[in-house]
């Protein structure tokens, strides 16, 4: 009787722990469940935030001059989040790809380094030295006109990189150095599309102030929001700066290139 009453209480003790320790397992089970959940939510949230990519966004990048600490190629994650903040550098840093804060679209600037400038390889006529970009620290390529009396200059940008459904402007960031000279007649800023279509305006710099970054206006790009509208396809968007009816010399211009943005 007393061995019989003594094993069931052994049994039963041992079916207690057996318990006890089948709920710690259920707890550390629940608790890897819930910390499994919890990577996998971070990881959801954090791909949350990349999605949707910016337009085009892979075939943008793929001009990309950008590579990590390592030497190697930064990876789409990495370029992403650059092109939020600082931008990204295309063709051997003589574009600039970033996305507007406000708007989160596509933007652009071409350096005068891809520019098509008439006579920019002899020193003659133009000089290049470097210059810090606009709120940055990062230097660039800008063109110096020495001495010219045919100014003319070319850039292009594909169409099909701008984000849908947006207006840009087209804008010319040069700046008047001392001394300057020839600027009485006024120059022209012109836009052509694929289609034959040409914006045209003129700029007087004669009166404009000097050491100062000046933006010249060339004109507005409205890209279509569905495909096929307006200038949604694809084709290059030529981007010209020129004066050379006038005969003037002209001397005291330093071009850093063509910005692209969103109109305000």
């Amino acid at each position: 009787m007393g061995a019989s009453t003594s094993t069931s209480r052994q049994e039963t003790a041992s079916a207690s722990d057996s318990s006890r320790a089948g709920d710690g397992r259920a707890v550390a089970v629940v608790a890897s469940s819930a910390a499994s959940a919890t990577g996998s939510n971070s990881n959801n949230q954090a791909q949350s935030k990349r999605a949707p990519l910016p337009h085009k966004f892979h075939e943008i990048v793929a001009q990309a001059a950008t590579t990590t600490t390592g030497g190697t190629p930064a990876a789409a994650a990495e370029l992403e989040d650059q092109v939020y903040s600082t931008g990204v550098y295309l063709a051997g840093k003589t574009k600039k790809y970033w996305v507007h804060e406000k708007t989160r679209c596509n933007c652009f600037m071409l350096f005068a380094r891809a520019l098509s400038i008439t006579w920019s390889d002899d020193p003659r006529y133009w000089i290049w030295h470097p210059v810090k970009e606009t709120n940055s620290d990062a230097e660039v390529e800008a063109a110096s006109l020495q001495n010219v009396c045919w100014l003319e200059v070319h850039g292009k940008l594909e169409l099909s990189h701008l984000t849908p459904g947006i207006t840009y402007d087209v804008v010319f960031e040069v700046m008047l150095t001392e001394p300057a000279y020839g600027w009485t007649v006024p120059v022209n800023l012109r836009l052509r599309f694929p289609d034959g279509a040409v914006q045209e305006r003129k700029e007087k710099l004669q009166d404009r102030p000097t050491k100062q970054w000046l933006e010249l206006k060339a004109g507005e790009v409205k890209t279509a929001a569905q495909p096929g509208e307006g200038h949604s396809g694809g084709g290059e968007l030529e981007i010209s700066l020129f004066e050379y009816d006038g005969g003037l010399w002209k001397k005291g211009l330093l071009i850093k290139g063509v910005k692209i943005v969103p109109k305000e």
